[in-house]
This record gives C-alpha cells, structure tokens and sequence, in this order.
C-alpha cells in the first residue's frame, strides 16, 4: 500500500510568527539585520534615534507570504543587543 501524498488540513504545520522589538537608542543603523533576514521583513524605517539613525521596522505581507516566522536571526547578528523577537500570543 502506498502512502498518500496529500496533506489534509489537520497535518498541515504551523508556523511560527514573531514580534520584533527594537531598543532604538542601541540601534547605529548597521542594517545587519534588514540585509540577512531571512524572510526580508524588515526595512529602514523613517523615524530616527536621538543619534540620528534609521531603526528598522517590521514590514509583513501576509498575502504574499512575507512574515517574520521568529526565527531570531536578527537578533544573533546585531552587535549592539538592539533588536529582538517574542513568539507571537495571539497564535
């Protein structure tokens, strides 16, 4: 008997989504993490720190797949501690 290949809606796998946090005062706009994420959810937004720099900003659509799935890696990478990602509750 061969396995089936459809995935029935109770299989399917549920992803993770985040919340991105920044500390806007630690960010140097480095852009360390809008350049290595993975899922390209983040951009220079147009508000500034006190220092003058671009802190990132979350940008998701949904529709076209693109949302931040908690994965954490720019919070690896960011040399000042700036930004970091909380599981989503509402999930």
């Amino acid at each position: 008997m061969q396995a089936s290949s459809k995935v029935l809606p109770s299989q399917r796998v549920k992803v993770s989504r985040g919340e991105i946090h920044v500390i806007k005062e630690r960010c140097k706009q480095c852009n360390l993490c809008i350049d290595f994420c993975p899922t390209q959810v983040l951009r220079e937004s147009d508000e500034a720190n006190e220092k003058g720099y671009h802190v990132p900003e979350l940008v998701e659509e949904p529709e076209k797949g693109n949302t931040c799935v908690a994965c954490g890696f720019c919070q690896v990478i960011c040399p000042e501690y700036a930004i970091w990602i909380e599981a989503r509750r509402d999930e």
